[in-house]
Formats: C-alpha cells, structure tokens, sequence
C-alpha cells in the first residue's frame, strides 16, 4: 500500500514554524532542503516547511494530526503548558484547555504560529466514532 513520504507545510517563516513543531514534539532540528525547512518524523514522513510567495494571496491554514504515546502526549502537554500555550479539546476551539477522551485516547488541538490547526492524539479515532460525529 502507498504511504505519505512528505507535504508542503505553508508558512510566513519556514524554519520559525518548523522549529515550533519540533519542539512541541522534541524533534530533530529542521534541515534546510532548497526552498525548505525539513522536519523529519519517526515514521519517515517529512513536514517541508515553505515560505509562502503567491503575490496577493494568502494561504489557508489547514490540519494535521500527529498519532502519540501516551508518553509522548505527556511531554507534549508540559511543553505547550511551559510555554502557556492556549489549546482545545476539539476542531473548532469551543473548549479551551480541555483534553478530549475520546474513543478511550487523549487528544487536544492547538495553532501554530501560522494559524495551522495541529492534533495531536493518543489513538486513532474508530469508523463507530466517526460516523457518529
């Protein structure tokens, strides 16, 4: 089967946005790669982090969701909770700092500083909980 080897991650600075992330996810530094800032995952998926150039236009925030640890949660929460980052338990930011348990996992949202809407969860939420949302 296909799997993801890498997306474009639009931003207003490429390594400033790259090095937020890895942070929050105790990550290798970003790598510079031609237009790039790299952020390399440990399933070998790679976030390419680039400027954004359209003259006049601007990008649309978008979603990306990271499958974690319950470990990994842990230390991601402390480091957003440090930084006192604001977070939600859900998509729409309706519920701020709450963590969500659903389908039996942890799961909270939180903006990048390009307005990115990132996830990260516990578990892999089921098709019985999908199709009831």
């Amino acid at each position: 089967m296909p799997r993801l080897d890498h997306t474009i991650v639009h931003s207003t600075d490429r390594f400033a946005s790259a090095q937020f992330l890895a942070d929050l996810l105790d990550a290798p530094e970003p790598q510079a790669f031609g237009p790039f800032a790299a952020l390399r995952l440990d399933n070998g998926v790679a976030l390419d982090y680039a400027e954004h150039v359209a003259a006049g236009r601007e990008f649309l925030p978008t979603h990306y969701a990271f499958l974690v640890t319950e470990e990994e949660f842990d230390a991601i929460l402390a480091r957003i909770e440090a930084r006192e980052l604001p977070y939600w338990a859900d998509p729409r930011h309706t519920r701020p700092q709450v963590i969500n348990t659903l389908d039996g996992g942890r799961g909270l949202y939180l903006n990048d500083p390009d307005g990115h809407n990132m996830e990260f969860l516990t578990r892999t939420y089921s098709d019985e909980l999908l199709n009831s949302m």
